[in-house]
């Protein structure tokens, strides 16, 4: 059975009416297991319109009163959080332990943001100059918008959401059509929490729902979190478009490796980042640097090892190191990237480009 997804507006999932969708998979069998609406220009502009309309009211609410919902809502998602670790994991494909981490690391920024009425304090400085006091005031933006990638569905839009919302702004979230579930499920215990419809809302949809979000002119600032080329792109046009923009665009970590260091230290950082969440996020180190060849030679040795011992299977198998990648192109590329290696002369000492999951032969896995 395919699940039918929906968008979250004016406090409610409402169906898309474009007559677009994209398949969400399930990594771990690679069946469809739900349609997601794709959002038309028309409907990014109705969302827009909802959240202006909402964010007034709100803006009008004092910090301490605003802050006090994000506190309820820390509340309602710690209370669900292994139902919501494995609805994320099932689309997007990580551990139940990684997926664990992604609400929670999204939470501590939700907590950080229960703290915003001190920092929304003005400053007020008298006599900066002769019969002159000057003083500042922090006011809302308006309507702000937060476009989140695949690899952390839970910590990024709550990354992007909290602060803006306890600053007294709308926000409109345009997550990952590839795993839209964990976002929308956030929405409604915001709303549980006491946030007033309209102030969140969750728009799915692709390259469309994007352009309307970065040329609206009631949107105010967008973030961004995803590949560079699109964070270049994004950037540029939120710029020409007078909107402020922040934008993380790709990211790779290289690790030095000197001769003194204690390789059995350097093998967990190495494995641990680069296999967390089937090292699909920036943190992953792609480029580890040893100095010298006998450093490298022992740290070679015992990294294959490691990595042989390595337990690859469903994402809700117990003792599992890492699941599935997110899709069959995803497999695919990183495929692609270890022949490219081998055919510039790389020495392969692991090769997982053909690894099989028992009862899962469909999925999308690599070893």
């Amino acid at each position: 059975m395919v699940n039918e997804l929906h968008h979250f507006v004016a406090g409610k999932l409402l169906p898309g009416t474009s007559g677009r969708f994209g398949d969400v998979f399930d990594p771990n069998t690679g069946r469809v297991q739900a349609r997601v609406p794709l959002a038309s220009q028309a409907e990014v502009d109705a969302v827009i319109t909802d959240a202006a309309a909402a964010q007034l009211e709100w803006a009008r609410w004092n910090p301490q009163r605003r802050a006090r919902v994000l506190m309820r809502f820390v509340e309602l998602v710690r209370a669900e959080r292994e139902s919501l670790a494995r609805l994320l994991s099932s689309e997007h494909g990580k551990t139940i332990a990684d997926a664990v981490g992604d609400i929670e690391r999204g939470l501590e920024v939700v907590e950080f943001a229960i703290g915003i009425p001190h920092l929304l304090k003005g400053d007020f400085s008298a006599s900066a100059g002769t019969g002159i006091d000057v003083y500042s005031m922090r006011q809302p933006l308006g309507v702000v918008a937060g476009i989140t990638p695949f690899n952390f569905p839970a910590m990024i839009p709550l990354w992007k959401a909290a602060p803006a919302i306890a600053c007294g702004n709308a926000f409109v979230l345009k997550p990952s059509e590839r795993d839209p579930s964990v976002p929308l499920r956030l929405a409604e215990l915001f709303v549980d929490a006491g946030l007033p419809p309209g102030v969140l809302n969750v728009v799915n949809g692709d390259k469309v729902a994007v352009d309307a979000l970065l040329t609206d002119p009631r949107i105010q600032a967008i973030g961004f979190v995803g590949s560079s080329a699109i964070a270049e792109y994004i950037y540029a046009t939120a710029a020409a478009h007078g909107k402020r923009a922040q934008c993380f665009g790709g990211a790779k970590n290289h690790m030095i490796v000197m001769p003194d260091a204690d390789l059995d230290q350097v093998v967990d950082a190495l494995v641990g980042a680069g296999y967390g969440s089937a090292g699909e996020r920036c943190m992953a180190i792609s480029v580890a640097v040893p100095v010298g060849a006998a450093t490298a030679d022992a740290l070679v040795e015992r990294l294959a090892a490691r990595v042989r011992a390595l337990k690859v299977g469903a994402s809700d198998d117990a003792g599992v190191d890492f699941g599935p990648l997110i899709t069959a192109a995803a497999v695919q590329r990183v495929r692609d990237y270890v022949r490219s290696g081998v055919e510039e002369g790389a020495d392969l000492v692991v090769d997982g480009r053909e690894h099989v999951v028992a009862g899962h032969e469909g999925g999308f896995f690599l070893g």
